[in-house]
């Protein structure tokens, strides 16, 4: 018996190619676990250390992250909503317009201008502790991001501002990096002239120091669907 391949027509193609994509796209591990057809929102919220300054939009950290994210091979889109100069008490008059984005996960770094400026810390972790209700109540996994400051304001001032971030993370249950600037604070090859803010090459082990912390979380969701 001969068996002759016929070779698909043009017509057919137009339903196989479709199908094809959808059968991909349904049966990827990362569909299920994050919605379809949906990338799930990673919200950088914070002050000029998010926001880049004195670097490129694409040199920043959350572009930079946004890299490794999708290298990864995680679907996340990473949306920067950092303010130059903003406090904690800006955070808060910005962070309900910035949950209409309904993050997944916030990473929140704030603090370091109120310290360097010797604000309340009193106010500072109410502040915080605001804007983590807020993301919270919106459905949303925070990364808290620690800081340091320069003892300035005397060894008490400087103690008290670290400890608030233990603190709150205690209290909230919340992932927490130690310290944002891990591994660049105050290393010329890494920090523009002003010594706090990074340079790109900076910028890079930011994004990847972060990482290391963020992906328990976005792990965390495809564990629990799994187990469902």
């Amino acid at each position: 018996m001969n068996i002759r391949y016929v070779a698909p027509t043009r017509k057919k193609l137009h339903f196989i190619i479709p199908f094809l994509f959808w059968m991909v796209f349904l049966f990827n591990p990362l569909s299920f676990a994050w919605g379809e057809g949906v990338s799930p929102v990673i919200l950088t919220f914070g002050d000029s250390l998010t926001a880049g300054f004195g670097v490129s939009d694409t040199q920043n950290y959350p572009s930079k992250l946004q890299g490794i994210i999708s290298r990864s091979g995680y679907p996340h889109k990473v949306i920067n909503g950092g303010v130059t100069g903003d406090t904690t008490a800006g955070g808060v008059r910005r962070i309900n317009w910035l949950m209409k984005h309904n993050p997944k996960i916030v990473i929140l770094e704030l603090g370091a201008n109120d310290g360097l400026r010797g604000l309340s810390l009193e106010e500072m972790e109410s502040n915080l502790e605001r804007i983590i209700n807020v993301c919270t109540e919106g459905g949303a996994k925070i990364l808290l991001a620690g800081m340091k400051i320069p003892p300035n304001y005397g060894e008490e001032y400087t103690v008290g501002f670290e400890k608030i971030y233990t603190r709150l993370a205690e209290k909230h249950q919340l992932a927490l990096l130690p310290f944002f600037l891990e591994g660049v604070a105050g290393l010329r090859e890494f920090t523009q002239p002003d010594g706090i803010h990074p340079l790109a090459p900076g910028y890079t082990i930011v994004a990847q120091t972060v990482f290391q912390y963020l992906e328990p979380l976005l792990k965390k969701k495809l564990t629990c669907l799994h187990c469902s």
